[in-house]
C-alpha cells in the first residue's frame, strides 16, 4: 500500500459523507414506517422491514463502494438511535464488532469492486450483528431459556427478510443504473 493510497483511506468526499448520512437516516426512518403502519412487529413487517433496511444498504454500498462505509453507517445508526429510542449506545459495540469483522473480511478479498463482495459483507454484517445481539442477550436471559429461544426464533425469521432484501438490493441497483444514480 502506497502512501497515496492510506491517505485516500482516510479522506472522504463530503457527497460520500453525505450520502452514508442520508441512506442510515433513511434506512431508520423507513424500516420504523413500515413498523409503525404494518401494527407493530408481526411477521409480516418485521421481514417487510428487514428486506428494505438490507436493499438499501446494498444501494448504498453500490453507491459509495468505500472500506469504511460500513463503520460509518453503524455510527450513523447508533447516533439516530440514541435520538430515537435512547437504546444507541447500548447496541452500538455489537453493531461495530459486526460491521469491523465484515469490513476487514470485504478488504482481505479485494474491497467492494465486486457484486458478491458486496452481498456477501452485507449479508455478514446482518448475520454477525444479530449473532453478537443474541449472544448479549444470552447473558442476560441464561436463567429463563424460553424467552431466549423464543428471540432466537424472532431474530432468525428476521435473518429471512435480510437475506430476501440481498435479492431485492441487487433489483434496486440495477434500477439505480438504468436511471443514473450508481454509475460504476
Amino acid at each position: 500500500m502506497t502512501k497515496a493510497d492510506f491517505k485516500s483511506l482516510f479522506h472522504w468526499k463530503t457527497e460520500e459523507l453525505v450520502l452514508i448520512g442520508t441512506f442510515a437516516a433513511l434506512i431508520k426512518m423507513v424500516t420504523l414506517l413500515v413498523a409503525l403502519l404494518g401494527g407493530g412487529m408481526n411477521p409480516l413487517t418485521l421481514l417487510l422491514k428487514n428486506i428494505v433496511a438490507t436493499s438499501m444498504l446494498v444501494v448504498l454500498f453500490h453507491k459509495v463502494p468505500r472500506t469504511g462505509v460500513l463503520v460509518l453507517y453503524v455510527l450513523q445508526q447508533a447516533i439516530i438511535m440514541m435520538m430515537l429510542m435512547g437504546s444507541g449506545m447500548i447496541i452500538l459495540p455489537g453493531y461495530l464488532i459486526a460491521a469491523l469483522i465484515a469490513e476487514t473480511i470485504a478488504w482481505i478479498i479485494g474491497g467492494y469492486r465486486n457484486t458478491l463482495v458486496i452481498l456477501f459483507t452485507v449479508g455478514f454484517y446482518d448475520l454477525a450483528s444479530r449473532s453478537v445481539s443474541m449472544g448479549m442477550s444470552w447473558l442476560f436471559m441464561r436463567e429463563n431459556l424460553t424467552l431466549f429461544f423464543a428471540a432466537l426464533g424472532i431474530v432468525g425469521f428476521g435473518y429471512i427478510g435480510c437475506l430476501i432484501g440481498l435479492g431485492t438490493g441487487l433489483k434496486f441497483v440495477k434500477e439505480f443504473r438504468h436511471a443514473g444514480f450508481i454509475r460504476r
